[in-house]
Order: structure tokens, then sequence, then C-alpha cells
């Protein structure tokens, strides 16, 4: 038969597993704000609203507009893996868009709209 020695025979594993799960949860529960500039062709695709469905299935609370130098900006509040799927979300954009660069900021939260939404 073989020996049982050295694993925990209690669910969920060791205790000091269980406590860096949680440490990890409390991190991805904690709310940060993530300010996007995305460049390339992102006006007049559809942009604007593919990052406000995203921004709303994501669960994050944000705003994203145009800029007068062709580029979108957006503010988004939330937990740190759905922020950063958002800004791995941001290079694909829609179809008919082409992303050629975006800057990411990371902040402390401050508040912003919820449910995301389009400024204009």
């Amino acid at each position: 038969m073989p020996s049982d020695a050295g694993s925990s025979s209690r669910p969920g594993g060791s205790l000091e597993s269980r406590e860096a799960g949680a440490a990890n949860e409390s991190r991805d529960l904690e709310v940060e704000r993530l300010t996007a500039t995305v460049r390339g062709r992102v006006q007049g695709v559809g942009f604007r609203r593919y990052v406000r469905g995203w921004g709303r299935k994501l669960g994050l609370a944000g705003w994203v507009r145009n800029e007068p130098d062709g580029t979108v900006v957006l503010e988004a509040e939330g937990p740190a893996p759905s922020l950063d799927r958002l800004t791995r979300l941001l290079w694909g954009g829609p179809p008919t868009s082409r992303v050629d660069a975006v800057e990411v900021e990371r902040r402390e939260a401050v508040g912003v709209p919820d449910p995301f939404e389009v400024r204009h």
C-alpha cells in the first residue's frame, strides 16, 4: 500500500497553502484603478462600445471616451484580475480597429461611475 506520509489528510491542503490562498484572494478583491490610453485606429470603429461592454461584463466601474488627438482614454476600477483582463482585451478591440499601443497606469481607487459608461 502506498504511504500517506508527508501528505495532508485535511481537506484544502496544509495550513500554509490555505493562508497563501487567502492572501491571494484578498489581493484579488482589493479595488484598484486603471488609467489607459489606446493609440491606433480606435475612433469611429466601435472601440468605446467594446470597452464599455467588457468593463460591464468584468464587473468594473469606470468610463471610456474619445480624445481630440485620435486616442481613446479610459479609467476603470475593480479587482486586479479583472483590470488585468481588460488590459489584455484592449489590445484586441473590435474587428475594424487597429491597436498600435496601450499605455497603462495603475493607482489606488478613488471612485468612478458604476456601471461602466461611454463619455462624450
